[in-house]
């Protein structure tokens, strides 16, 4: 079973080098959505194990890739396949909606 684990700035490359599309969420500790959301993103971890990769970072601890990728609201969560942002989804949505739209991300063709 697969767990949600944390990425930083320095750690960040890992998501970008890895085979297996990574979901990362953008949180931080006073952000009430970014709560609702987790235990949302940690059921997705353990059902998709080994098909997703789900990561979280925080956007407050880690400005430099906050900014890289142009995050402006918590939660965000990018979803990366082979290493680029294919997908973002800003908010916090029931577990179909976000299932919905990673589903379509992940079955769209590689560009």
């Amino acid at each position: 079973m697969s767990a949600v684990s944390d990425v930083t700035d320095a750690t960040f490359a890992e998501v970008l080098a890895g085979d297996v599309p990574v979901l990362v969420e953008f949180w931080a500790t006073w952000c009430g959505p970014c709560r609702m959301v987790g235990p949302v993103l940690a059921q997705l971890a353990a059902e998709r194990d080994g098909e997703l990769v789900v990561r979280k970072i925080n956007a407050d601890e880690n400005p430099g890739t906050t900014r890289s990728y142009q995050v402006m609201s918590l939660p965000t969560m990018i979803l990366f396949r082979g290493g680029e942002p294919v997908e973002t989804i800003v908010g916090a949505f029931p577990k179909a909606r976000i299932e919905d739209r990673l589903d379509r991300a992940l079955t769209a063709p590689s560009l």
